[in-house]
């Protein structure tokens, strides 16, 4: 008899977003003439710009070329893209080789794909609250997780407990769900702690496009130290709106070291590299060449206009938090108001007044954590007409 996994045992019924779906759907039959506005999933709503469709038209009509079609393409990603990727980077002052750079399907991906490096029996660190696939993935897994407290206290962004250890490290910054991005000094003192743990930390940087305020860091390879001890995921979702095209990248710096049970060094971007030709055919040759276009001089300007669009709607939902004098975090560096439920409501009630009552729909903090259960998350990935309107929904429930 086959023997299963039973660590799936330990996972919640559903994923969060399906309960939200399922919620928001049945709703939805029994009410079909009520407009529901989603501000909930960080799913963008704008098209892809021009430059990127022009560059995926000029690959599609290479595709139907037999002297330029492109059949198997290489699992790190193509040199065209990588290069592209590196010079990003270097823009931001951070120098890297192009083999350090691995494009890939998206972050949720290689966020849950990079613990095929590390032994069950690791430690894995993830603050409460937090992007429930760090959680999920290493529950599957079997690992043992510490969390650490993020709350309004620390403005939710927790900082080393020299108490607690751990061999693996999930920081989110700008974060999701809570919008809070980690300045230099913190998260220098995060590498530092690793490197005195012997620990890796696993970094998330799929809203860097959002950070406005220059001192702070967009990359943790700004950090001196970072590339001794971290792994980097970033995407195209929320940069260029890539969320249903599907792109994104993970740096894994050569000097990145462990050893290993024998005294012997591993290399995690040799691991790394053996893991994706093993188990991942690569992004589509289209795709990549979309992606390419995002990293244009004209590609930069349009994503911008794309990212100044949804900070334009964070403010308007932040705006109105102010007029009522809700406490909320982010909004400013990030695409996510994480705001405190009114009259101590625990989240998911909220959840179920907001969508009954003005049909308008968020995230449920507490499916972030416990330390989420009486916040709530309202993203800005809606159009402006849309969010102006939820905003006047969401002030008739204080009046």
């Amino acid at each position: 008899m086959a023997k299963l996994n039973e660590n799936y045992l330990n996972l919640k019924e559903s994923y969060l977003f399906s309960e939200i779906a399922k919620r928001v759907n049945g709703f939805t039959e029994q009410n079909p003439d009520k407009k529901v506005i989603r501000l909930g999933i960080g799913d963008v709503t704008l098209p892809l710009e021009s430059e990127i469709i022009k560059s995926m038209h000029n690959a599609v009509d290479e595709m139907g070329k037999a002297e330029t079609f492109k059949g198997y393409g290489p699992e790190q990603g193509y040199d065209f893209l990588r290069d592209a990727i590196r010079q990003y980077y270097a823009r931001n002052g951070v120098e890297l080789e192009l083999d350090e750079i691995f494009v890939s399907d998206g972050a949720k991906s290689d966020t849950g794909n990079i613990t095929d490096l590390f032994a069950v029996d690791n430690i894995v660190m993830i603050p409460d609250p937090v992007y429930p696939v760090y959680v999920d993935t290493n529950t599957m897994n079997g690992r043992k997780i510490v969390y650490i407290d993020a709350n309004a206290e620390n403005n939710f962004l927790p900082m080393p407990d020299e108490s607690k250890k751990a061999d693996m490290i999930y920081i989110c910054s700008p974060n999701n769900p809570t919008g809070a991005c980690y300045n230099r000094q913190q998260l220098k003192v995060w590498v530092d702690y690793a490197l005195k743990n012997n620990a890796i930390i696993l970094f998330d940087s799929a809203y860097e496009c959002f950070i406005s305020d220059e001192t702070l860091p967009r990359s943790i390879f700004e950090i001196e130290g970072a590339k001794k001890c971290a792994v980097e995921f970033c995407s195209l979702s929320k940069t260029a709106g890539f969320t249903g095209t599907r792109c994104g990248y993970t740096v894994i710096p050569k000097q990145l070291v462990q050893i290993n049970s024998k005294g012997e060094p591993m290399s995690l971007n040799k691991m790394w590299n053996r893991r994706q030709t093993t188990k991942f055919n690569g992004v589509a040759y289209i795709v990549q060449r979309g992606a390419e276009a995002v990293f244009s001089v004209e590609g930069m300007k349009q994503a911008k206009a794309m990212i100044n669009h949804y900070k334009e709607n964070a403010k308007i939902i932040a705006d109105t938090m102010d007029k009522f004098s809700i406490r909320y975090f982010g909004g400013v560096n990030s695409p996510y108001i994480w705001f405190e439920c009114p009259n101590g409501m625990n989240s998911w009630d909220f959840f179920d007044k907001m969508l009954n009552e003005i049909q308008v729909v968020g995230t449920p903090g507490a499916g972030f954590g416990k330390n989420g259960e009486n916040y709530f998350r309202l993203t800005s990935f809606n159009n402006k007409e849309n969010t102006i309107e939820a905003m006047k929904r969401f002030e008739t429930l204080f009046k």
